[in-house]
């Protein structure tokens, strides 16, 4: 996952400060050079390091901060601030155009991932209402055009292409046309990219920019480009003139550099993140919950909006009572479970709770695939089972077992779970407290 390294590292230079009760000049110059090795391994920009670094030890060691009651906090916050102010302060939202349709052009390398960022951007803009139009405007790239279609059909979006004969110019015009009258009132433009940057390639750029005159050009960038990634915004920008930054593959890469680089090199927002495959997965950036991610403080916001998201709230005030009336059984333990799945990748939800973002999984016995076997169980049994465990004898485990291709200790394990849940709801329902979905699972014990 991305910034893991940096966030083990930056943790390690904070202990250090909190192990000390007052702090010297020296203390604080330690730590941050800690900080400064941490941000050059996660592939951050050289210069970007030594100005980010300056700038924390001149506020660290002033007199206020090292006289102060809690130096150590005092410096942890400078440090969190600064962070922030390097990714960009506060959310920068897409903006629409007064005149129907908005028009958002896409630019970048290949292999960045543009036409999947662009079927999932399409895909979160009809979440708020919009009725977007993808435009295959890359003729160059074999299979480009039909990996646009796949994409659409995935989320179930139109597409528009008039295959790879038309200049992309006209097919960017003709896609504008076509959104005004089949009343589209967002185009998402997919452009061709190069290995590498080429006059051929900005030239078109340029050209479709002056066709069709984009409320936004965003420029795709692969988190793993690492130090490239600085060049290749720099020239973008310089060049085609961007308005924003989504920056692709973050789960991907345990360094995540090229988040922190790309904004302080173009200062321009930064307005997506891919964090994985779904299309749920590209998530609006916000500075300082990426911020406070990257020092290992969790995201609650973000894990509170992926829950509003996942669980129905009709299902949840259902398994609520169930809780409270201890009704509750495998097959609602079930369900639990998948919308939890639906939150994202377990190792993605754990970074968002403060603690536990360097929790090692697979040395605490849980994994994705382990919830997997869970369901496999489960789905094993009988209606009646599911309904009263207690049906569960010997030969019935060794059914389930068999059936679900797992042991018949797992299957035991799954019981002896399920029982400490229900005391522990049964617990918190006759003290007249409200069950938490999600968070009350043995899976995040």
């Amino acid at each position: 996952m991305a910034f893991e390294g940096l966030t083990a590292k930056l943790q390690e230079a904070f202990k250090q400060l909190r192990g000390k009760g007052k702090l010297t000049e020296k203390d604080v110059k330690e730590a941050m050079r800690i900080v400064k090795l941490a941000l050059l391994e996660a592939d951050v920009n050289f210069k970007i390091v030594k100005d980010f670094i300056n700038t924390i030890t001149e506020k660290a060691i002033g007199e206020d901060v090292l006289s102060g009651l809690n130096p150590a906090q005092q410096v942890i916050k400078i440090v969190n601030d600064e962070m922030i102010e390097l990714l960009g302060s506060s959310q920068s939202r897409l903006t629409f155009s007064s005149k129907s349709p908005t028009v958002y052009m896409l630019a970048g390398l290949q292999g960045a991932g543009k036409t999947t960022t662009a079927g999932k951007l399409a895909g979160q803009l009809r979440k708020l209402g919009r009725k977007p139009l993808l435009a295959a405007c890359d003729i160059y790239r074999p299979a480009a055009i039909n990996q646009l279609q796949v994409v659409g059909s995935t989320y179930n979006l139109p597409v528009f292409e008039m295959g790879d004969k038309v200049s992309p110019v006209t097919i960017a015009l003709e896609a504008v046309e076509h959104a005004k009258k089949q009343y589209y009132d967002v185009v998402i433009i997919d452009t061709a990219g190069r290995l590498h940057i080429d006059e051929q390639l900005m030239d078109e750029l340029k050209n479709i920019k002056k066709a069709v005159m984009p409320q936004e050009i965003l420029l795709v960038v692969d988190a793993m480009t690492g130090q490239d990634a600085v060049n290749v915004a720099e020239s973008f920008n310089s060049q085609l003139g961007i308005d924003g930054v989504i920056v692709t593959k973050l789960d991907g890469d345990t360094r995540g550099g090229a988040t922190l680089s790309v904004r302080a090199v173009t200062k321009k927002p930064i307005k997506y993140v891919g964090m994985g495959e779904k299309m749920e997965e590209l998530e609006p950036f916000f500075p300082d919950r990426m911020a406070s991610r990257i020092l290992g403080m969790g995201d609650v916001l973000s894990l509170i909006d992926k829950a509003q998201e996942a669980f129905d709230e009709k299902s949840a005030k259902e398994l609520e009572k169930k809780f409270r009336t201890n009704d509750f059984d495998l097959d609602d333990f079930l369900q639990q479970m998948q919308q939890i799945k639906k939150m994202g990748p377990l190792k993605s939800i754990l970074g968002m709770i403060p603690g536990l973002s360097n929790v090692n999984l697979d040395e605490a016995g849980v994994n994705e695939k382990s919830l997997s076997h869970v369901e496999a169980i489960i789905q094993s049994m009988t209606t009646k089972e599911r309904k009263k465990p207690e049906l569960l004898n010997g030969p019935r485990k060794v059914r389930i077992a068999k059936g679900s291709g797992r042991s018949v200790q797992e299957v035991n394990r799954l019981l002896k779970q399920f029982e400490e849940m229900k005391k522990m709801m049964k617990q918190f329902g006759s003290k007249g407290k409200k069950g938490k979905m999600g968070m009350g699972s043995p899976f995040f014990k």
